[in-house]
């Protein structure tokens, strides 16, 4: 379950990768046209972090990392990093879920980073409220 796709060999597109997600596909479209025409971002399809890691499409703006989407089965995956301030200031209008994940960031700095499985519109939109913090 939550597969990624692993193989460096072979190279995706962007049609294979919303394929891959099977029943979070509409998901992952509405987040791809939110960092398309909200956030204005370019996306690159990528191999960046290894084997364990697998294909994924970031999200830059100038530039700037905003995240990582790896997609699984089933799923997707999005990778950010924020301030300990930035997580602060919306961490109570979350569900308990995405409160959970921000408990387990990772840290870095003075703040940290987040890896957030989206399975329903929910965690979309949570997701979403952090991105706009980017």
């Amino acid at each position: 379950m939550y597969e990624r796709m692993l193989e460096k060999s072979i190279r995706p597109n962007i049609s294979n990768m919303i394929e891959w997600c099977g029943a979070s596909e509409k998901l992952f479209s509405e987040l791809e046209q939110f960092m398309t025409e909200v956030k204005h971002a370019q996306s690159e399809i990528r191999f960046p972090y290894g084997n364990c890691y697998g294909w994924c499409v970031t999200y830059r703006r100038n530039k700037k990392l905003l995240c990582d989407v790896f997609l699984e089965c089933d799923a997707f995956n999005v990778m950010l990093r924020l301030s300990d301030d930035s997580f602060q200031k919306v961490y109570h209008s979350f569900t308990q879920y995405t409160q959970e994940q921000i408990d387990a960031k990772y840290p870095c700095g003075s703040g940290g980073w987040i890896h957030y499985r989206i399975t329903n519109k929910e965690h979309l939109d949570d997701i979403m409220k952090l991105l706009e913090l980017k």
